[in-house]
């Protein structure tokens, strides 16, 4: 007997009233990723010459990639965009990625990444459609949505459609931290969005062709494929590990809290078997755990390499946060103790992650979290009536 989805859904709600199958359950059997939606976007791309941006994380359900389905569907891809971290995602971040070509179906990879960031006329001669499918994090320095902002300027400047696949965010129904200030705008941050903003990539999007943030105030012909039963607040595991130093589900949740250490004589373990969820330096003795930055795969040369550091260790961390954890980082500044560098590095990197310098200058006058977190209020107030103009998905 073949049942409707929607009848199968009303089996399992009965059957979670039952006792017979578990909350968990129900969201793996109901939820479908953009990319699986696979009836609502074949059509669209029939006769078309397609390009894709994508990387390691474009997988449908049963683990095939979203561009060899296309190959085996007749779809004509006639290139790959990847993003920082690379088509495959093993580059180091910030690492320069490059062009070539993709070994399992030879279709050409273009690196948007390092100084081509943006698709340039030649790269987009002949493309009909960008299709844009790349799990992301929800967070504003994480750098795949900057990356979308250009492709989808790309596509209005140069008359293009672009197609995104969505799919969850794991920081999605909620918002939170300092907002984006213009001084402080870069490839980690385009936009005048919080740190945490509470969209899926998808919406995303929308909000950047409605409220004119495209260079110029270009708008895209631009069309969201939606994911089925996702609900804002529900937590959803992601495809693959976006990138390489986010190995696991409790990396990507402290991403927000200790990405700020990134500006700092901190280091959030790269080179370590728990990058995101320890921290520490060789300057903080105070603090409890130690590790020891080596090179491997995902940190070629990870900060204080060989050095013993002393921090904390957060993989066992109970808490699933949904809103930034300052604590961290107040308490790494008052245990520092090195004479000869400041806790903040000469760059003040720490102002274009944060989009403010405020952050900065409230840590070192001793602000605490609650004073610090007060100074955000109104910002997000006002992203908020931006925010909900855009989205797509129940809580």
């Amino acid at each position: 007997m073949n049942l409707s989805p929607k009848i199968k859904y009303l089996v399992l709600i009965c059957l979670i009233f039952s006792g017979f199958v578990s909350a968990q359950k129900i969201v793996s059997e109901c939820f479908k990723s953009g990319a699986d939606r696979t009836e609502l976007y074949l059509p669209l791309l029939q006769d078309k010459n397609v390009a894709i941006v994508t990387n390691h994380t474009g997988l449908l359900q049963d683990r095939i990639h979203l561009v060899d389905f296309l190959v085996s569907q007749d779809i004509k891809i006639r290139s790959i965009f990847a993003p920082e971290h690379g088509f495959r995602g093993e580059a180091d971040a910030g690492e320069h990625v490059k062009n070539g070509i993709d070994t399992k179906t030879g279709i050409p990879i273009v690196s948007l990444y390092g100084e081509n960031k943006k698709p340039k006329p030649e790269q987009l001669a002949g493309i009909d459609v960008i299709l844009f499918d790349i799990q992301d994090v929800g967070v504003r320095f994480y750098t795949y949505i900057s990356t979308l902002a250009y492709v989808m300027e790309a596509a209005a400047e140069n008359g293009k459609e672009v197609i995104l696949l969505d799919r969850p965010n794991p920081h999605d129904g909620y918002t939170d931290g300092p907002m984006m200030q213009e001084p402080w705008k870069s490839f980690v941050g385009m936009h005048s969005v919080p740190v945490v903003y509470g969209l899926t990539i998808g919406e995303y999007g929308h909000m950047l062709n409605g409220e004119r943030w495209l260079k110029n105030g270009v708008k895209v012909k631009y069309t969201v494929i939606p994911m089925l039963n996702y609900h804002k607040k529900q937590r959803y595991g992601v495809s693959d590990k976006p990138s390489p130093n986010l190995k696991t589900d409790k990396a990507i949740n402290l991403y927000p809290s200790l990405c700020f250490f990134e500006g700092t004589q901190i280091s959030v373990g790269r080179g370590t078997d728990a990058p995101f969820t320890v921290y520490g330096s060789p300057w903080t003795k105070s603090l409890p755990y130690t590790f020891t930055p080596r090179p491997n795969p995902g940190a070629k040369s990870p900060v204080f390499s060989g050095q013993k550091c002393y921090g904390e260790d957060l993989v066992d961390y109970p808490e699933d946060l949904r809103r930034l954890n300052l604590e961290w980082l107040i308490k790494a500044y008052k245990k520092y103790r090195n004479p000869k560098q400041d806790f903040f590095t000469k760059n003040l990197w720490i102002d274009k992650l944060a989009g403010t310098d405020e952050l900065r200058k409230q840590v070192i006058a001793g602000k605490t979290e609650a004073e610090i977190r007060k100074s955000w209020e109104k910002g997000l107030q006002d992203f908020e009536k931006i925010r909900l103009k855009y989205v797509m998905y129940e809580d």
